[in-house]
């Protein structure tokens, strides 16, 4: 499990700033009952069924967030080869993906997931941007995506 408090730092950073940060349940641009840093609402959350615009602590928002962030850390080393091994700043574009698409839209990027697990940053740029994500996030998509060719050039 990764530790290391400077990078899950820069995690949540990006993340809040990302997803925003909202006290209420709102429906988020998907429809889907949402709270806090992006946390979609389910039914093993107590605020499930409450309606749009009911007051949510910030002591829960930080629960959930922490939560959210902890299951994606722990899908992304399950699903990445030696995912802990990979470069910080791949590992940060991994997971704010992960936050924003879930467990399974993240398992659909196949060719994107064989990319990272072969090292080739270059093909996992490309296949970040030939998906549907790109243009439902365009501005988070093409920040990442520049971070990815980035490590590309670098590496």
């Amino acid at each position: 499990v990764i530790d290391d408090a400077d990078f899950l730092d820069q995690l949540r950073k990006e993340l809040r700033d990302d997803e925003g940060y909202k006290e209420e349940i709102y429906n988020d641009t998907t429809g889907n009952p949402t709270f806090g840093i992006g946390h979609k609402n389910t039914p093993n959350d107590p605020e499930y069924g409450l309606p749009l615009g009911t007051t949510v602590s910030k002591e829960r928002i930080k629960e959930a967030f922490n939560a959210d962030v902890k299951a994606a850390i722990d899908s992304c080393c399950k699903r990445f080869d030696d995912f802990q091994n990979l470069p910080n700043e791949v590992q940060l574009i991994i997971l704010n993906m992960r936050f924003n698409l879930g467990h399974s839209g993240l398992e659909k990027f196949k060719k994107f997931r064989e990319a990272i697990n072969n090292g080739d940053w270059d093909k996992a740029a490309d296949e970040m941007v030939d998906s549907k994500w790109y243009g439902q996030v365009p501005n988070r998509a093409k920040r990442l995506v520049k971070r990815m060719k980035k490590v590309a050039k670098n590496c």
